[in-house]
């Protein structure tokens, strides 16, 4: 055991207050003692200061002290940006990192790490390449760790063929490389290429950790790739890991949407932790299931259970609803919503899915009004719900209305026009549809009349959630 550093009775009296202080008026006291008797030259000193900052939310503090030297100590340089990093404080990464640059403060291979954080936490890509090139002309390139933090940027940033290229190129890679690297595939949506990395990741013989599996899970639930998550999930089961409440989520969420929800309950019941995200993972997958009234089971079990429905948690149950014609629940649960019940205000997701199980029901008019007073503008998804509840129920006047405001949303898409001009055909207006012809050759579209028949079905899919 490393034996702790010995300090003399003022240094060790100044970090035994700092490590006790809890307000910002105690720590701005010591602050000024500090310049007064010039302490914060002490690195030791320096890092518990810090960390008190850090606590009570004022790094600005940190920063206006440190930066009073005319030249840092680079442990106390990277204390603080390690706090910056932690505490998304981007512009104050920057300013650090500038001030080392101008008083001649070299950074080591701990540095580099906290600020490409910084830098990939707010996708500044430019920046990130300009201290890459840095690392290289000071000789870090090979530290695996400042490594990963390049990888990290790149993956953040939707740069998969840098990302890769790096990987490719690094000497030697551990479960953090592979993990980035997975992650990175999955964000930009080659969910098929996060799954063959995953892969290839066994081979070279890295055993993965749960940060892995968690991003393998949600590459397989975005894929429908139900065999690999079922193998994912015995292999946690033979290396006789914890299910906690990440990973179970991500293994529900995996057997939902790949269309197995009952064995996401199974895990569901055998999980000790459970928490909003869980319960939120439960009720999509038996929406995309089509069990409505389970959905609505589950949603009283949560809130029984004195869980909080979050706005995920709304659009799944109304979306429920939509699909089940529970439009009397619906309206309920949306009116609840509307006077504040939840703690927040529904979003325009929230509209769309009470717009939808409306049209469907043959509400047409409260749909309508629904959209007129709402305080976002219609989405295509839900005139295209208004237009596929009006063609359902015979009502051409909302049908007409509704496809038109899709022509207007989205006029180079051929598919409106041609459900426009398939309804005035059913009506026999035939000058209208000559009209609606002469628009699409004037407007240089032609007539794609595959895509035409499912077109206007499709939009009213769009306010399931994701």
């Amino acid at each position: 055991m490393r034996a702790l550093p010995e300090f003399d009775s003022v240094t060790a009296r100044i970090i035994q207050h700092l490590d006790s202080c809890t307000t910002r008026s105690q720590i701005y006291q010591i602050q000024a003692q500090l310049i007064v008797q010039n302490l914060h030259v002490d690195t030791h000193i320096a890092s518990h200061f810090i960390n008190a900052c850090q606590s009570q939310n004022i790094l600005d503090s940190a920063l206006s002290l440190f930066t009073r030297l005319p030249k840092p100590h680079i442990f106390t340089c990277n204390t603080l940006l390690r706090a910056f990093s932690h505490s998304h404080s981007f512009r104050n990464s920057l300013s650090l990192y500038s001030h080392m640059h101008k008083r001649s403060v070299s950074p080591n291979n701990y540095t580099f790490p906290f600020i490409l954080k910084s830098l990939s936490d707010k996708r500044e890509l430019t920046l990130g390449q300009s201290v890459q090139t840095q690392i290289v002309k000071l000789g870090h390139l090979n530290d695996i760790y400042v490594q990963n933090s390049i990888l990290n940027l790149y993956g953040s940033c939707g740069e998969l063929g840098f990302c890769r290229k790096v990987f490719d190129e690094m000497p030697q890679r551990d479960v953090v490389s592979w993990t980035i690297l997975i992650a990175g595939y999955r964000v930009v949506g080659k969910f098929d290429e996060a799954l063959v990395a995953f892969m290839q990741m066994g081979y070279a013989g890295v055993v993965p950790n749960q940060v892995t599996m968690v991003n393998a899970l949600a590459a397989c639930a975005s894929f429908g790739a139900l065999e690999m998550g079922i193998w994912i999930h015995d292999s946690i089961r033979r290396n006789g890991w914890e299910l906690d409440v990440i990973l179970g989520t991500a293994l529900i969420d995996m057997y939902g949407k790949c269309g197995k929800i009952e064995e996401g309950l199974r895990v569901f019941e055998s999980m000790n932790e459970k928490n909003a995200f869980t319960w939120n993972a439960v009720i999509k997958g038996l929406t995309l299931a089509d069990s409505g009234k389970e959905v609505l089971s589950w949603f009283s079990q949560m809130e029984s259970a004195g869980y909080k429905p979050d706005e995920v948690t709304l659009i799944a149950v109304l979306n429920a609803c939509s699909h089940k014609g529970l439009v009397q629940m619906g309206r309920e649960i949306f009116g609840a919503l509307v006077d504040g019940k939840y703690g927040f205000s529904p979003g325009v997701k929230h509209y769309a899915c009470m717009v939808d199980l409306l049209a469907r029901a043959g509400c047409l008019r409260d749909a309508f009004n629904l959209m007129e007073e709402m305080p976002f503008r219609p989405t295509k998804s839900m005139w295209g719900a208004l237009l596929a509840g009006g063609r359902a129920h015979k009502d051409l006047e909302f049908s007409e209305f509704a496809a038109w405001k899709l022509v207007e949303l989205e006029p180079e898409n051929s598919a409106h026009y041609v459900v426009l001009s398939n309804m005035y055909a059913d009506m026999g207006r035939w000058s209208d549809v000559s009209k609606v012809r002469d628009l699409m050759k004037e407007r240089g579209l032609k007539k794609d009349l595959a895509l035409s028949s499912v077109e206007y079905e499709k939009t009213r899919a769009l306010c399931i959630c994701e």
